[in-house]
């Protein structure tokens, strides 16, 4: 498995000091690197240095992820995020997924806000050991058996659903979330989709060859939502 998938964590204590100007370059660089899970989706991300949130991370920069509302757009920007979360724990940078956060400034795109990310010099451990992960067991979010199902169930989530489920089969992964209770609904609305992609980004940091789409065969699963099929 991927080393930073299996070290990653969340983090929310931040040294105050802004990176330096090569640093945000790199960072822009990356973004320019970015593969969507929908390339057919517009989406924006942009810099900012202040967010509000009952729930706010004191970082010294956040990016601000904005989409065209369409079927499939919050798992598309979970995918493209994870990539970002993922490049930051990889080069010595932590970052965090803010989904009770708001702009704290008027952006420059005209696209509804999605979600925000807080990155910076960690002030706290950047990684953790495998044993420290709070996941359910694989059982409990899939079956079948495909090796990349492991770096799904490591993936971050909002409070720590784990709100998904993945049928493995001859090489292909069906990947659904689950219907949120009428109180999670309330409470998670959008992140249920967010978090899917999120997963399905660890899934193809794993695939050698990766493609994402509907499969007009793929099981129904009871009480989940199809999204699509990795193959």
């Amino acid at each position: 498995m991927n080393e930073i998938i299996r070290k990653r964590k969340s983090i929310r204590k931040y040294d105050p000091a802004p990176l330096d100007a090569a640093a945000l370059d790199a960072v822009r660089v990356q973004i320019g690197k970015l593969k969507p899970l929908y390339p057919d989706i517009k989406y924006s991300i942009e810099f900012t240095t202040k967010t509000n949130g009952i729930l706010g991370v004191k970082a010294p920069h956040f990016l601000i992820f904005g989409s065209e509302e369409k079927e499939g757009s919050y798992e598309n920007i979970g995918f493209i995020g994870q990539q970002l979360d993922l490049y930051f724990s990889a080069n010595g940078l932590g970052a965090c997924w803010l989904g009770a956060a708001k702009p704290g400034e008027k952006m420059e795109s005209a696209l509804p806000y999605v979600i925000a990310l807080a990155f910076g010099k960690p002030a706290e451990p950047l990684h953790r050991e495998l044993s420290v992960f709070k996941r359910k067991p694989i059982s409990a979010i899939s079956e079948g058996n495909d090796p990349r199902l492991e770096a799904a169930r490591l993936a971050p989530s909002g409070v720590n659903m784990q709100n998904w489920y993945f049928i493995a089969d001859s090489g292909k992964i069906h990947c659904y979330r689950k219907k949120p209770n009428p109180l999670a609904a309330l409470m998670l609305g959008k992140m249920g989709c967010i978090d899917l992609g999120i997963a399905i980004c660890h899934i193809a940091t794993e695939s050698g060859n990766f493609n994402f789409s509907k499969n007009p065969n793929a099981p129904q699963r009871k009480g989940c939502i199809y999204a699509g099929t990795v193959s």
